[in-house]
């Protein structure tokens, strides 16, 4: 598989997908536990090198087709974080777009992977038009954050492996920016999947209401990990297919899991990932034995 091949996307490319980053990414654990008395897994993929699952993704993108000779790519942090990353373990340069205003606790890993870093524009899609424009003039290779069949596939593996290690899990419950991770989970865990987003950083949420991508409002402190203006072509036509149910929650409630995943685990996530644990507390989250994605702990905060 490409990414401009135009067919849908398999657990048999979810499973290639892990074949070809096994030698770089980490097999990240779960942990089966309870909480308010209900039975709980999570799959802890902040674990993961870069910490967070979007190495997964930029692995399989470098890896799944013929060897570039130069990378870029935009992303509001973590993304970058994965490229920058995969890009020096494959001794590939690199050069990585950013918001003007991404975060410190993101920039700094981009620049210690080796990767040179672009502050451009004011959102995310002003700097991947940037970046865009510079591959193009130069003939790097673009790496999309989530829309490209290589990446989704490669963020499948985090779903396949959770399954593998907790056949028993009735349900996987994922974070929404662009929908990478979302549609990768819909066909890596061949489970029913939830898809949560912050009530006003909702690009999956309301192309699903539409029927379509469409630009969305970006408003959350969460947004600097979910803050697609709109979600990815190549994964919502997965996730819609896949018939998953998507939960909005408050900022107020994604704030209170992430507390709650440091007083209870002393797990230091940063906002996006606690969005999972936040629909679960709230009860929004269907069947018996739910597996719930830590998918990323990028962040400066600090529990007091």
């Amino acid at each position: 598989m490409s990414g401009g091949v135009n067919r849908p996307i398999t657990s048999a490319d979810v499973a290639a997908a892990a074949a070809r980053i096994a030698p770089y990414a980490r097999r990240t654990p779960i942990m089966r536990t309870e909480l308010d008395g209900r039975p709980v897994v999570l799959k802890l993929e902040y674990l993961q090198r870069t910490g967070s699952f979007k190495l997964r993704g930029a692995l399989n993108a470098l890896l799944g087709g013929d060897r570039p000779t130069h990378v870029v790519t935009a992303s509001g942090g973590n993304h970058g974080v994965a490229v920058a990353t995969a890009a020096s373990l494959l001794d590939l340069p690199a050069t990585v777009f950013v918001p003007e205003q991404a975060p410190l606790s993101k920039t700094r890993r981009i620049e210690a992977a080796g990767a040179k870093l672009v502050r451009h524009g004011a959102s995310y899609a002003e700097a991947s038009a940037a970046a865009l424009n510079e591959a193009r003039e130069t003939g790097a290779l673009y790496v999309p954050a989530y829309d490209n069949p290589l990446v989704v596939a490669g963020q499948g593996t985090c779903a396949a492996e959770a399954v593998a290690d907790a056949p028993d899990i009735d349900t996987v419950v994922v974070a929404v920016g662009g929908g990478g991770l979302a549609a990768g989970t819909v066909v890596g865990s061949g489970k029913p999947v939830v898809v949560v987003e912050p009530e006003n950083c909702r690009a999956l949420h309301d192309a699903l209401a539409a029927g379509k991508p469409v630009d969305s409002v970006v408003d959350s402190v969460a947004s600097s990990a979910l803050g697609a203006t709109r979600v990815g072509t190549v994964p919502f036509a997965v996730v819609q297919a896949g018939a998953a149910t998507s939960v909005l929650v408050s900022d107020a409630e994604l704030l209170a899991a992430r507390d709650r995943l440091w007083e209870e685990f002393r797990i230091a996530a940063e906002p996006a990932a606690a969005v999972p644990l936040a629909a679960w507390l709230a009860g929004r989250v269907p069947g018996e034995l739910a597996c719930l994605v830590i998918c990323g702990a990028n962040s400066d905060w600090v529990p007091a």
